[in-house]
């Protein structure tokens, strides 16, 4: 999957928000947070939205795009 989202739980760890603050308040779901870990899925750019004005950053904070390497 070329979009990585582990600059997202570094910056969620840097800033002391847990999963389930994001949850309670709304930002994204709990479905859509295991498929960012797993590495599994996509967000929206509206859960994006609200990530980044909660975070008080820019998408590329938590975002990454690594290319798929050829087989």
């Amino acid at each position: 999957m070329p979009i990585k989202y582990d600059k997202l739980f570094a910056l969620l760890e840097a800033k002391g928000v847990s999963s389930y603050k994001l949850r309670k308040d709304n930002l994204i779901s709990q479905a859509a947070l295991q498929k960012m870990r797993a590495g599994t899925g996509d967000i929206d750019t509206r859960s994006i939205k609200r990530l980044c004005a909660a975070l008080d950053c820019q998408p590329g904070d938590i975002m990454e795009y690594v290319p798929d390497t050829p087989k």
